[in-house]
């Protein structure tokens, strides 16, 4: 059985390879979270984020949104002490706005999801991947989702974090034609 070659021979990279990554997800709250999972991961290695997932889920109150949004200074100087996550200040303030702009959006009537599978008219991207070497940091769909998210006031969502994001809920299917979840999720398209 042949998988990505980025998901190597770790057995966490490995199991999050083959169910998580790039499988379509609908749903608002689980969108918020992988969004949040992956601007912490910028500058770092998916390793370390994996490596403090249940850390996240507890600090993060399981990211339900409403919550996130209602932080305060108390909860982000808890946050910062807390050694089970990523303690970047900037990180944890982006979250918080993050939940609160998915909420305007709601308010207004608009899924953070209907808002993310609209730019790519919710038909999945499939590049035809045949070799790690040709998946790219960012494309111009990541481009002008990342802009549109600054524009509404999300924070910490530049282009190759917006594309790490799609790669990994499954708006892009990046998985290696080889790969035998390329192969599972192309049949779901």
């Amino acid at each position: 059985m042949y998988r990505c070659q980025w998901s190597g021979n770790n057995e966490n990279m490995q199991v999050y390879h083959d169910t998580v990554w790039g499988v379509p997800e609908y749903e608002d709250q689980r969108l918020f979270r992988k969004l949040i999972l992956d601007m912490n991961q910028a500058g770092l290695s998916w390793q370390t984020i994996l490596n403090k997932m249940e850390n996240f889920d507890q600090a993060y109150d399981q990211f339900d949104i409403e919550k996130v949004a209602r932080y305060d200074e108390e909860k982000v100087a808890s946050l910062m002490q807390d050694a089970g996550i990523i303690r970047n200040r900037r990180k944890i303030e982006a979250a918080i706005i993050n939940a609160q702009k998915v909420l305007e959006m709601q308010a207004e009537g608009l899924s953070f999801s209907d808002y993310l599978w609209g730019f790519v008219d919710h038909q999945v991207v499939d590049n035809k991947i045949s070799a790690v070497s040709e998946i790219p940091a960012k494309t111009e769909l990541s481009d002008t989702i990342a802009k549109d998210l600054k524009k509404r006031g999300f924070k910490f969502v530049g282009s190759t974090t917006i594309y790490a994001f799609l790669q990994a809920v499954g708006i892009v299917n990046d998985h290696e034609t080889a790969c035998f979840r390329y192969q599972e999720l192309s049949k779901k398209v």
